[in-house]
């Protein structure tokens, strides 16, 4: 996570040095602008905002009202949060149809808050979710990874002291890779990832996926170290996997339109991983059984997501949040094949 976190470093460094450059005209003692006209446009101001851009009347040039804008813009934070989070934990299915129906200014858009809630997780894992020793055969396996790939880097260094032009460039590009590929086997030995971590069936999955799963099988430990690097990058993906198994629950319904099950699957996806959030603290702090009673959580959630969404019967609800459930699995499995592909095919 160590590039997220250097990239909203940026993006605070840049809008302090903005603030530095930016003119003052207008600006009263009290670092509230006083103008008549919009600071953006131009337009003359006939109320709290400009009607020509939407830019707020009066900009705010103080510490707290900077730092208001940083979080606004990185987590949404006003009010919209507040209004959002208690309907998103007990109440998504009102949360789900009141923005399909066109209640936008009052939550958090279900993509804004599935990116934060992404961001969140896997910060929460890297830095809370500890794990346990590798077994002596894992370690010897890592180590043995380890020496290859030290042989393959020495070996491209030695083509790239004599060459030159696109074969340079080339090489070049191979020998940064295998940096990366060792800093992942180097990450792995000091025990970031468990070597428990690929448990998946290769039998019915696709001829390049299938093989892509039997190499992770033959070498856990790396492929999950790419597998968990590359959940952050990809995690989008589990919402276009997510949205044809809902319509399988409402199949050739006119009344609800693949929109509707998106916004369903995205809101649906930021509270599960806030679930897993939580998980991650109750484990860091050793409340492990009470981190295994959220297992039980998401199948009630999914039917109350369901009945409230979609304003089905309680029977409705439960046989359609049941089918979820089990869908929920092979779209877990389906995007953790996914990515131990993405992992090891070269």
């Amino acid at each position: 996570m160590v590039g997220e976190f250097e990239a909203l470093g940026d993006v605070v460094t840049g809008a302090v040095v903005g603030r530095a450059v930016e003119p003052k005209a207008g600006e009263g003692d009290d670092g509230h602008t006083h103008e008549k006209n919009c600071l953006n446009c131009g337009t003359e101001l006939t109320g709290n905002y400009c009607h020509a851009c939407g830019q707020h009347a009066h900009v705010h040039r103080t510490l707290s009202a900077f730092f208001h804008d940083f979080l606004h813009g990185v987590l949404h934070f006003e009010g919209k949060i507040w209004r959002t989070l208690p309907l998103l934990a007990w109440k998504p299915g009102e949360l789900t149809r009141r923005y399909v129906d066109g209640q936008r200014a009052s939550f958090v858009s279900p993509i804004a808050l599935f990116l934060f809630c992404v961001f969140l997780m896997f910060a929460a894992v890297s830095m809370l979710g500890g794990v346990g020793e590798f077994s002596p055969e894992a370690k010897k396996d890592i180590a043995s990874e380890l020496a290859k790939d030290n042989q393959k880097l020495a070996v491209l260094e030695q083509r790239r002291a004599g060459a030159t032009g696109p074969v340079a460039a080339k090489l070049d590009e191979k020998i940064t890779d295998q940096k990366a590929e060792i800093a992942a086997v180097e990450a792995v030995s000091r025990g970031e990832i468990s070597s428990k971590a690929i448990d998946i069936d290769p039998s019915g999955l696709a001829p390049s996926l299938s093989d892509a799963v039997k190499k992770a099988r033959k070498n856990p430990e790396l492929v999950a170290y790419k597998l968990k690097t590359n959940a952050y990058k990809f995690s989008w993906l589990i919402i276009p996997l997510s949205v044809p198994f809902v319509w399988l629950l409402f199949p050739f319904s006119r009344r609800y339109r693949l929109y509707d099950h998106t916004v369903f699957v995205t809101y649906s996806l930021c509270f599960m991983t806030l679930l897993v959030v939580i998980g991650v603290i109750f484990q860091s702090i050793s409340l492990t059984a009470l981190a295994g009673f959220l297992w039980l959580i998401p199948p009630f959630h999914m039917y109350r997501q369901l009945k409230g969404a979609y304003g089905l019967s309680r029977w409705g609800a439960i046989w359609r949040a049941t089918l979820l459930t089990m869908f929920a699995l092979i779209v877990i499995s389906m995007f953790a094949a996914l990515l131990v592909g993405m992992g090891t095919l070269e």
